[in-house]
């Protein structure tokens, strides 16, 4: 089965993104296994503590990350960006640079926001950090769950248009992991 990481940029209960995470955990289950991973426990980069020297937490991300297939991320857009929470795992994860667990990692990304832009600007920033990390970012539509607080229901994602198309998402994440795996394999 293919084992997916999904990270969500916010770390509120209740959050939109990781209802968008558990949504699809639960509708690619038997297909995908997506692991959830708390980055709350993930302390701020700070290059002093590279290679052996990093916290536990970190190490455990990143042996996760190095073991699965790829990746499903999710996070609203603050002050027109990604989430310190999800930069911050991704600044580590991106170290060595180029060589890092996030190399040729197929990588799938979606936004959710409470007003009418969803996030737009959030993958854009997402996009140009994972290209720097030479991740592979699933071609699918873009995902961007706008007014998500009418769309989200008992820390679900319901509504069928923006469902359709965080699944599509995924679909074309699972792709790209196929491919690429019979291209290396």
């Amino acid at each position: 089965m293919t084992r997916l990481i999904g990270m969500s940029g916010s770390l509120r209960s209740g959050s939109y993104s990781n209802a968008v995470l558990e949504t699809l955990r639960e509708k690619f289950s038997g297909r995908a296994e997506i692991t959830i991973w708390d980055l709350g426990t993930v302390p701020l980069y700070n290059q002093d503590f590279e290679g052996e020297k990093r916290p536990a937490p970190v190490k455990e991300l990143l042996s996760a990350i190095a073991e699965s297939d790829g990746l499903v991320l999710c996070a609203p857009e603050f002050n027109h960006s990604i989430p310190g929470v999800l930069k911050n795992a991704l600044d580590w994860a991106s170290r060595p640079a180029f060589t890092s667990v996030m190399a040729y990692k197929p990588v799938a990304i979606m936004a959710t926001s409470r007003g009418a832009l969803g996030g737009a600007r959030c993958l854009e920033h997402l996009r140009v950090a994972l290209d720097s990390m030479l991740s592979r970012v699933a071609l699918a539509r873009e995902v961007t769950i706008t007014s998500s607080a009418d769309k989200i229901r008992d820390g679900r994602l319901v509504d069928e248009t923006c469902l359709g198309f965080a699944c599509g998402a995924v679909e074309a994440l699972l792709h790209e992991i196929q491919v690429w795996g019979a291209a290396t394999g």
